[in-house]
């Protein structure tokens, strides 16, 4: 017993092996940037495309019959196409244009069936393809139009191209993302001669908006200095103003000791004068009443007695008596 559950349990892993190697086999899933395109017996489809012959799987898996079917991939994320043209213009000028194509498969059953139809087992190609088809619409185009309207109006020429190009891309089962046109040259110095009047007018203009911010630079410098020669003259007026008054205060400190004993001094003097003229007036006061009033009073008194005595002798006054 033990042995015939070893050998069922080895028949039903290697059941399971087997189922999932068939499975791998057998299964195929398409990358979110890819469409897996399945043809052999019965790779039928119920849409209009897959009744091409092929079966078309996008975003999901399916099963191939190996053997019977065939799987491949084809790529749905952008390209890019380089463009170098060389054309004549409506004027006859010779110029080459040289731009880039974005483009992609188109994301439609419809486009992806066309598109595996011409480029399935040959993608590389798809480059060349592009190249020749916008090429040829890019001369066809600019023979109709002028090196201005080249330069000035590029978005007319790759709306006109886009459109003129619209319906080959859709056979091809290809849609564009961007064309641009990058650069537009001409040996004949055409554009370049074209470009001078502005270039010059623009240089012109160039140098009168130098010339007039020179000059307001200038007038700018010219007010500026003034203005400091100006500020530097009032703070100069301040300064000196300022240093008077320094001066006049440090004379008057410096005046004011001298002043303080001058006028102490004088007060001094007047107050000593004072004393002074009082002392003579007491002493005239003293030497009137002692010395002046007393001689005065003796003196009188000596005149009186002469004249009395001198009366006395007149001989006239004795004969009378």
């Amino acid at each position: 017993m033990p042995t015939e559950s070893l050998i069922i349990g080895g028949g039903v892993l290697i059941a399971v092996v087997i189922v999932i190697l068939l499975f791998k086999a057998v299964w195929r899933v398409a990358e979110p940037n890819e469409a897996l395109i399945i043809s052999g017996l019965g790779a039928r489809g119920k849409s209009e495309a897959d009744s091409l012959g092929f079966k078309i799987v996008t975003g999901k898996g399916t099963a191939v019959l190996p053997g019977f079917q065939t799987a491949r991939r084809l790529r749905l994320d952008s390209r890019a196409a380089n463009l170098q043209v060389s054309c004549v213009t409506l004027q006859g000028i010779p110029v080459v244009v040289r731009g880039v194509v974005i483009y992609k498969v188109g994301d439609d059953l419809h486009s992806i069936a066309n598109a595996a139809r011409r480029f399935l087992d040959q993608q590389d190609s798809m480059n060349g393809a592009i190249h020749e088809l916008f090429t040829g619409h890019l001369r066809s185009i600019i023979g109709n139009l002028t090196v201005e309207d080249l330069i000035l109006n590029r978005e007319r020429l790759t709306g006109e191209t886009r459109a003129s190009a619209a319906d080959e891309m859709i056979k091809l089962g290809l849609i564009v993302d961007s064309l641009q046109i990058q650069e537009i040259d001409d040996e004949t110095g055409y554009i370049t001669n074209l470009g001078k009047p502005h270039a010059a007018k623009i240089a012109a203009t160039a140098r009168i908006a130098e010339a007039q911010r020179d000059q307001e630079a200038t007038e700018a410098e010219q007010i500026a200095a003034a203005n400091k020669a100006a500020a530097w003259r009032d703070s100069q007026i301040k300064q000196a103003s300022y240093q008077a008054e320094i001066d006049e205060a440090q004379a008057r400190s410096r005046q004011a000791g001298p002043l303080s004993e001058a006028s102490a001094r004088q007060e001094v003097v007047v107050q000593e004068t004072r004393a002074a003229e009082l002392e003579a007036k007491l002493a005239e006061q003293r030497l009137q009443s002692q010395v002046r009033k007393p001689a005065d009073a003796k003196a009188y008194e000596t005149v009186t007695l002469s004249q009395a005595e001198r009366d006395q002798h007149r001989p006239g006054r004795g004969r009378g008596a």
